[in-house]
């Protein structure tokens, strides 16, 4: 199992538990993080945008390009700004930290 922790726009902390081989965008939806993810992470959108803590985004694989081009949409985005439905958590994730910005809202949970 893979911990993660994501820190909510009030600054709460939820810890998830999740098996390797998930996304951040799945782990998220299912602590019932606000993570909408509209194009059912096919990065046509910038719904799960998260911010990665610094101290974890450089054991990240890099942002493709089309990545990229998603995170220059989302409102918010800082320098370790990723898209949830690309992160895949393995044993070298165990204990992420991810920030949901404060702009996130899932229009599917009202």
């Amino acid at each position: 199992m893979v911990r993660v922790t994501f820190v909510t726009p009030k600054g709460d902390k939820v810890e998830a538990e999740s098996k390797a081989g998930s996304s951040l965008l799945e782990i998220g939806q299912a602590a019932g993080m606000p993570l909408e993810g509209t194009c059912e992470g096919q990065m046509a959108c910038s719904t799960c945008h998260v911010i990665v803590a610094s101290e974890w985004f450089s054991r990240l694989p890099m942002a493709s390009d089309d990545e990229e081009d998603m995170l220059d949409l989302a409102a918010g985005a800082a320098p370790t700004s990723r898209l949830a439905c690309q992160i895949i958590v393995d044993e070298d994730l165990d204990g992420v930290v991810v920030r949901v910005p404060d702009t996130a809202h899932d229009m599917m949970r009202r």
